[in-house]
């Protein structure tokens, strides 16, 4: 065998070297491109339900926290409420019998706001008496 022939086997030794590597290779990566996609999916889906798990955690914290203060407003006002009530009570109490000194602090009121134009004072009924007729002196 002379040097042309072992140089024609060799290159074509190395041709088919590089084929069957290119071959592989391919096939190579027609194998890994479907696995990669579906384990990038997977790791995609993973990470959604991550998220929306989280979502709901803070939804469900948050509604929580809204029904916490919902609660304690309601005590909060039932407290204020039983304690105005005992306080009308007491001043209810103090002031039974007692209409003369109830109209004594109506009038002082009606004397410390002065500066108003028209003051309405109720009848026996509690109704106002209208001044239809009057006139506005300028």
């Amino acid at each position: 065998m002379d040097d042309k022939q072992k140089s024609n086997i060799f290159v074509t030794g190395f041709f088919l070297f590089v084929g069957l590597l290119i071959i592989g290779i391919i096939a190579l990566l027609m194998w890994a491109f479907p696995m990669y996609n579906v384990w990038s999916r997977e790791m995609g889906g993973r990470a959604e339900l991550a998220e929306a798990e989280w979502t709901k955690k803070v939804a469900v914290e948050t509604a929580k926290a809204k029904k916490d203060s919902a609660q304690l407003l309601a005590e909060a006002e039932i407290i204020k409420s039983k304690g105005l009530a005992e306080a009308n009570r007491i001043i209810g109490d103090s002031l039974e019998g007692k209409e003369e000194y109830l109209r004594y602090l109506y009038i002082t009121n009606l004397a410390e706001g002065q500066n108003r134009e028209v003051i309405y004072i109720p009848t026996e009924a509690g109704l106002p008496l209208l001044e239809a007729g009057r006139t506005v002196k300028k």
